[in-house]
């Protein structure tokens, strides 16, 4: 029993360190999507291909973290290249005046077992605004190729692109005016 109780405090001694740091997106095994709704009958997703995301916590649940992302808006593809420059003008993002959008958390609040509130700041087309997300911390593993730590991360929620500023010319009933935002995230340590 006592052998079971040691080796019980080194594993959970070593979890702890397993997560303490700054972790760094796996850009291969990552993802930063968008799909709002068109004539009201008809979902259109997009990507952004360029992004940067970084966290950082001292807790090896990750119940601390901090989150920052950076995408590059000339990035967005949605499969078609008229609508991707369309979106790029200034009917839609601006990329050129407004070149990226970032997000930084300001708070984290469990709501379940790996599952949390995330509030952050979201600049878009020149505009900050407070917005909430849901996390889902999928958990910490050994990468069987790599050897290295990998965590996995969902965030999915709705921003109003109104209140950015975006496309604000058009009704609702042509371009949905909630986005619903799903970033999928394979982290890695910096060491």
């Amino acid at each position: 029993m006592k052998k079971i109780i040691i080796l019980l405090a080194i594993v959970a001694a070593q979890t702890s360190v397993f997560a303490q740091g700054t972790w760094t997106v796996d850009k291969m095994h990552s993802s930063l999507k968008f799909t709002v709704t068109h004539l009201s009958v008809s979902d259109v997703d997009g990507v952004f291909g360029d992004f940067d995301a970084t966290i950082t916590t001292t807790k090896a649940d990750f119940s601390d973290a901090k989150f920052t992302l950076t995408a590059k808006v000339a990035s967005i593809n949605t499969g078609v290249g008229m609508r991707d420059d369309d979106l790029k003008s200034d009917h839609f993002f601006n990329a050129a005046a407004n070149p990226t959008l970032t997000f930084v958390s300001t708070g984290l609040t469990p709501t379940k077992p790996n599952h949390f509130k995330l509030s952050g700041n979201l600049t878009m087309h020149g505009v900050t605004k407070a917005v909430v997300f849901d996390l889902w911390y999928r958990g910490t593993i050994v990468n069987p190729m790599s050897k290295t730590n990998d965590a996995g991360f969902q965030i999915i929620g709705t921003v109003n692109r109104v209140d950015f500023g975006i496309a604000s010319g058009y009704p609702d009933s042509m371009i949905s005016t909630d986005v619903v935002i799903k970033a999928d995230g394979e982290f890695k340590p910096v060491k």
